[in-house]
């Protein structure tokens, strides 16, 4: 097999179909035989962290990926077996649609590994998949090739054949704007009609008299119920396209059996159920459209108020088309809306009356806004302002951006400890407290998360103890001097001409929002300052390195890890697994 064919990175692995349990450390110990792994990433969703059922393995040599694409395809991992192929990052060269072919009614006991094993003799397969459901198989399913010449061998021998005693429909693949042309020529042309609305006293003999008049009819059908009773509708196939246009023309909204009958275009219910979802969007973006900038939103009203006050109350300023308070079981909800019908008048209207107070409340008057729209108001003000404050100096953490678990197979080390500490010339995490002797520096990795050296300012030290900046031999409270060195002796130190200590408050909690307003250098950081003493009170020993392997994972999901300490110990516990593995590895003896 050639490694991953043109346009795909050679050392990278897609493995789909994957149980939503299944992490970065299973998949690390399934995969690590094959050979170095650089990093795992499982895709999760964004918001829920919930896995997307797919992930994504580099390797450090492409005939190690090569050997876990051979060996590994369809292995069970938590009784499911796994999809490998090359990842293909370029979206253009996936859906060219060039060596990928469709097949179709394909019998339900037919699954990946089956149909791989079918159409593995027409060439190498980059992809195979059967398109399932909860229910199972959806009846067809797409084989990618590395070559169009084997898509067409393979469509050539295989189009009409029997599989499990299925005849199978095998093509080229279409995108979907290719089928919608295809589909809209078809529209075009179409020969049957279909008819309802005319009761449930007409027969097919009937309905052929009253159509046949249009031209040659090849099939003419009432549907009914399991009872054999008249459904109200039917269909009639002609069979030209003219003859069928023209019944269109003539029949549709005539009386028909003392009915107005409906005719037109036979419809497929996917099709129809698409059209009317277009049709529904466009009324929404029309009707949003027409109350743009005169739909004003009106809250803090009295529970006395009703539509009619509030018509009244808004009246002096133009014409309204609508006015009404929201209630629920009978009562006001407290809010309503009114509808002017021209943007000046509702200008106006929110000038004169927000904050005026009607009945025994202030009102608060503004233009009526989507959900959507004032989320993303709030959220953009948020972060202009908190652009504003000052952030944390920050190293430069590594070029990872993406969630999952990052080796080194070369040092045997999860990062090149040179690089890191190079780049990292002051302390990696300023706000923890300083330790003469501290027991976990020698298991941080390459010196980066040390513990800050006492600074000092003129002829005074500042030494950080507890999150707070004390100057030392400066009266702490008032009380007593501090020594990191010697017992402190209960006595007043008088000192003269000294500023007062400096109290440096301890991080507060990080959110989403003051994330996203930091600048992407510094959120590492940020994120860092929070989780290691959190990890430090798990794993003491390896807190500066489990910090280090956590902060590859994607922002997201560290900020749920700080706001649940469950998701956090189980990360620990996966990163802990991983050393341990990568461990027993080093310790292996060499053949």
């Amino acid at each position: 097999m050639n490694s991953g064919g043109p346009g795909y990175p050679l050392a990278s692995l897609y493995v789909g179909d994957l149980h939503p349990d299944v992490t970065e450390a299973m998949l690390y110990q399934k995969f690590s035989p094959a050979g170095p792994i650089v990093s795992i990433r499982v895709c999760r969703d964004i918001i829920t962290r919930r896995s997307l059922g797919y992930a994504y393995i580099n390797f450090q040599q492409p005939a190690d990926a090569e050997c876990a694409l051979d060996t590994m395809n369809y292995d069970v991992i938590k009784g499911r077996p796994i999809r490998i192929m090359w990842s293909q990052r370029d979206p253009a060269l996936r859906k060219s649609g060039v060596g990928n072919i469709f097949i179709k009614n394909i019998d339900d006991s037919i699954d990946n590994k089956a149909l791989y094993d079918t159409f593995s003799a027409f060439g190498n397969i980059l992809s195979c998949k059967v398109v399932c459901d909860e229910r199972g198989s959806k009846g067809y399913g797409f084989v990618h090739f590395e070559t169009q010449e084997a898509a067409n061998r393979a469509i050539e021998t295989m189009n009409g054949m029997l599989l499990n005693d299925r005849k199978v429909f095998v093509g080229h693949f279409k995108s979907r704007k290719e089928r919608e042309v295809e589909f809209g020529t078809k529209v075009m042309k179409f020969t049957n009609i279909y008819i309802k609305n005319f009761g449930d006293n007409l027969t097919d003999e009937k309905l052929k008299e009253a159509f046949s008049a249009f031209g040659k009819t090849l099939s003419v059908r009432v549907m009914r119920d399991e009872k054999g009773r008249s459904r109200g509708f039917g269909f009639v196939n002609y069979a030209h396209h003219e003859d069928a246009q023209k019944a269109v023309d003539e029949m549709n909204g005539k009386e028909m059996n003392g009915k107005i009958i409906y005719v037109g275009r036979a419809q497929k219910r996917l099709e129809r159920q698409g059209e009317l979802k277009r049709k529904f969007d466009q009324l929404k973006q029309d009707r949003i459209q027409r109350y743009q900038g005169v739909n004003l939103y009106v809250k803090n009203l009295d529970d006395s108020i009703d539509d009619e006050r509030l018509r009244k109350e808004f009246s002096p300023y133009g014409t309204i088309t609508s006015a009404k308070v929201m209630t629920e079981a009978g009562q006001s909800k407290g809010f309503g809306f009114v509808c002017f019908s021209s943007p000046e008048e509702a200008t106006k209207a929110v000038t004169e009356m927000n904050g005026r107070i009607v009945a025994t409340k202030p009102l608060y008057v503004a233009l009526a806004q989507r959900r959507e729209e004032r989320k993303a108001i709030l959220t953009n003000k948020y972060m202009q302002r908190m652009a504003t404050v000052r952030t944390m100096p920050s190293p430069i953490i590594d070029s990872y951006h993406q969630s999952g678990y990052y080796m080194t197979p070369p040092t045997r080390s999860f990062y090149n400890h040179n690089a890191v500490s190079n780049v990292r010339p002051i302390p990696r995490w300023p706000g923890q407290p300083q330790r003469p002797q501290d027991p976990y520096s020698s298991h941080i990795v390459g010196g980066s998360f040390a513990r800050p050296s006492t600074q000092k300012t003129s002829t005074l030290s500042v030494m950080t103890v507890g999150g707070r900046a004390d100057v030392a031999g400066v009266l702490r409270s008032g009380q007593y001097k501090y020594s990191s060195a010697v017992r402190n002796p209960l006595h007043v130190v008088p000192v003269s001409m000294v500023e007062p200590p400096v109290h440096i408050l301890g991080p507060e909690p990080l959110t989403a929002s003051m994330l996203a307003a930091a600048p992407p250098m510094d959120q590492k950081q940020l994120l860092g300052d929070r989780l290691y003493p959190l990890i430090v009170a798990q794993q003491p020993n390896l807190a500066g390195k489990i910090t280090g392997m956590l902060l590859e994972i994607d922002n997201s999901e560290l900020l749920h890890m700080l706001e649940s300490p469950e998701s956090l110990k189980s990360k620990v516990d996966e990163a802990i697994a991983v050393l341990q593995a990568h461990q027993a590895k080093d310790c292996s003896p060499k053949k």
